[in-house]
């Protein structure tokens, strides 16, 4: 828990600052800017991926809390049917539908979190386009980049909707 609520209060940019404090500078450890081997992708998928598996480690903690105090598990339990199989195949199953959901709506703020994330570590990428692109006043190219960020968030959320379907057989594609 106390990762999960560091990860979530703690923002990107001074996450990003701090690792290459320590890990670039301090340490030097890590190449500190640029892209072409694994050093360089280490500093910027964690501080990407920091915020969001912290939110999805809240989630899945607060759905798993709710469904283990659920009458069916309690049943299941008494049926002598082990503490794993328990946890993994009835309570984990039915805490994935809201996880799934959120996982497919942060994908928004992932693609947000990339600008930031590509500045700072002076990656090119979409997000790092769209800022040269604002800055210079490049509406064309600005409409293009919402307009594929729109698209691939559309396609995120259709596929979520297809994977409830097999996370929850009641749920049909009808």
């Amino acid at each position: 828990m106390i990762f999960a609520l560091v990860g979530q209060s703690v923002a990107p940019v001074w996450l990003s600052l701090m690792l290459i404090l320590i890990f670039g500078v301090t340490l030097k450890w890590l190449p500190t800017q640029g892209y072409g081997g694994v050093k360089y992708i280490i500093m910027p998928a964690i501080c990407m991926g920091f915020q969001f598996t912290a939110m999805i480690t809240r989630m899945t903690r607060t759905g798993m809390v709710d469904v283990l105090q659920e009458d069916y598990i309690a049943a299941t339990r008494a049926r002598g049917i082990s503490k794993f199989k328990v946890y993994t195949r009835y309570a984990l199953k039915n805490t994935l539908l809201p996880v799934v959901t959120v996982m497919g709506n942060q994908l928004g703020n992932l693609l947000a979190g990339s600008a930031v994330i590509e500045s700072v570590f002076s990656w090119p990428g979409m997000g790092q386009l769209l800022v040269t692109a604002i800055n210079s006043r490049d509406l064309q190219l600005v409409q293009s980049m919402l307009l594929v960020t729109a698209l691939i968030i559309a396609v995120t959320n259709l596929l979520v909707d297809i994977l409830y379907t097999f996370i929850d057989p009641r749920i049909s594609l009808n």
